[in-house]
């Protein structure tokens, strides 16, 4: 079952990824699904991996949070 969670989780990485240049909303789906990534990481034992998906989700949320205010979307 752990399997299948990580490899859900990994594949919406890989789709909202390639859709980034769509949205800011898709990055952040980018940063959930790096975060589920990382909870995977994590409760399969591979903490490196964990440590560097938090990593990840925190960069796309930055890009996220750049994207969208720049665009004068954001409140």
């Amino acid at each position: 079952m752990l399997t299948l969670y990580g490899a859900s989780v990994v594949t919406l990485m890989m789709v909202f990824y390639a859709l980034e240049s769509r949205s800011a909303w898709y990055t952040l789906a980018f940063a959930g699904a790096c975060l589920g990534s990382a909870a995977y990481g994590f409760m399969a034992g591979t903490w490196p991996f964990g440590v560097v998906e938090s990593i990840w989700s925190l960069v796309a949320l930055r890009k996220w949070y750049s994207s969208y205010f720049q665009a004068g979307v954001g409140p």
